[in-house]
């Protein structure tokens, strides 16, 4: 048995089920996702003002890849797009919002499931309330514990959280919800059990309200100064998920919003090192494929401060843009013995791609009709042939869009507005709009376009 440690709508068609190679056995696997960590978050990814040892060590022994991509800009669909390998152009799910996944929606956990493997959801789902068609069990999860809404996992502190769908008591003074989740994870890799096992692992972190426990928050205070609380009086403790009391900060004002920051990352950070030794001690290592990753790029909301920190790592833009500091985001990966240390490598993939990855790495079907496309060759640092176009749409701000296609990315920010182009190994910022001196790039993608997308009546354009 070996195990994979991964971090990341499907289509209903038809089925193929990849012959596993001699000698190939099937994987655990763990899905490791963040929330709204920046692709300069890490120290691996040039932080500078903080050190994350337990990622870095995966990065050293594995494989570290800069140019992975979010399947959104925003939390939801990005999560959407890495369970059901459908990018924002054909998935149900298309901006934030309590919307559950359909009775049709094909979830990675679903194929994994039917191919023999335990499944367990911890952490944030965010695809479906309870009673809802996207309750976890409904989408192929055995276990499931965590917050089911996103509302909800604003908080760091909570009274309850949930059990297979089932509302569960929790200390809100003392259980910090992501040492639970760290917790969950342990329990059920150790389980004894002789199947296969796939854990999609949510952690809340760093996402706002930034809050951590007071034995990892005090050693950095005074550290990051100056400390600029975040005020916003429109951004009532109400609007954003508190309670009356207090025991959820929400998005109002932190006191110590950089340390509260830091403490959050490095906490994770030390317990992501735990899950690692915890398969080292298990003496499964060379079976093991360990990959992190995040659903989108660094938020400013409840004292946020992606600029103090550099948590883009130097690209434009921040959650909610469609430049590259709102989607590109870290994947490391480990898999002792298969994937070579030390390896970096600027293949470009996303979310929507782990679907496929897995199901061939598993020997599970791989639905057809899907946007993604298989990377397992690419994980393990070899030639991998790539996408020939990589498509992102946002509702929020009206409709915008983003095209990837070889080394050139094209965004349009309003409805019918003429395309920007950036050539991204000579322009990583996205400084500087190349399209009129490429009218064939811009023609490519434009007749791309038309077939990009299909309509939806909740994502309409306008």
């Amino acid at each position: 048995m070996s195990l994979l440690v991964l971090v990341v709508a499907a289509g209903t068609g038809h089925f193929a089920r990849p012959a596993l190679s001699q000698g190939q056995t099937r994987p655990n696997i763990i899905l490791i996702q963040a929330d709204d960590l920046g692709y300069g978050d890490l120290s691996a990814y040039g932080q500078s003002r903080f050190q994350t040892p337990g990622i870095d060590r995966l990065a050293r022994e594995g494989i570290r890849f800069t140019n992975y991509y979010s399947g959104s800009t925003v939390c939801a669909p990005s999560r959407a797009a890495l369970m059901t390998g459908m990018h924002t152009g054909h998935a149900w799910i298309r901006g934030n919002g309590e919307i559950p996944l359909r009775p049709d929606d094909v979830t990675v956990a679903m194929l994994l499931r039917d191919a023999g493997y335990r499944t367990a959801v911890i952490g944030k789902w965010g695809l479906g309330m309870a009673g809802s068609t996207g309750q976890p069990d409904k989408k192929g999860f055995d276990y499931s514990f965590g917050f089911l809404d996103h509302r909800h996992a604003h908080r760091q502190y909570t009274d309850h959280l949930y059990r297979n769908a089932e509302r569960v008591a929790v200390d809100i003074n003392r259980d910090y919800v992501n040492d639970l989740f760290t917790r969950e994870a342990e329990s059920f890799i150790t389980r004894p059990d002789s199947k296969p096992f796939f854990i999609y692992l949510n952690y809340t972190v760093p996402h706002a309200e930034l809050r951590a426990p007071e034995e990892s928050l005090a050693p950095l205070k005074g550290r990051f100064l100056p400390e600029t609380p975040f005020v916003n009086a429109a951004a009532d403790g109400r609007q954003a998920g508190a309670t009356p009391d207090g025991t959820s900060l929400g998005y109002r004002s932190q006191p110590t919003p950089h340390a509260a920051f830091v403490a959050m990352i490095t906490r994770m950070d030390r317990d992501i090192a735990r899950l690692t030794d915890l398969i080292g001690e298990r003496k499964i290592d060379r079976n093991t494929l360990i990959m992190f990753v995040s659903d989108n790029g660094p938020h400013r909301e409840g004292g946020g401060d992606p600029d103090f920190f550099l948590s883009s790592g130097g690209l434009r833009g921040i959650k909610r843009d469609l430049y590259e500091g709102g989607i590109r985001v870290p994947m490391i990966a480990r898999w002792t013995g298969t994937i070579p240390a030390g390896r970096v490598s600027d293949h470009v993939w996303a979310h929507w791609d782990v679907l496929p990855t897995l199901t061939e790495l598993a020997g599970a079907k791989t639905p057809t009709g899907i946007d993604g496309m298989s990377m397992a060759r690419a994980l393990k640092g070899q030639a991998q042939p790539p996408q020939e176009f990589m498509y992102w749409e946002f509702h929020e701000r009206g409709f915008q869009q983003a095209v990837r296609t070889g080394h050139w990315k094209a965004v349009r920010l309003k409805k019918d507005a003429p395309l920007v182009l950036y050539d991204l190994p000579n322009d990583p910022t996205e400084q500087h709009d190349v399209s009129a001196a490429n009218p064939e790039v811009i023609a490519k993608v434009e007749q791309y376009l038309k077939t990009a997308r299909t309509e939806s009546e909740r994502w309409p354009v306008k």
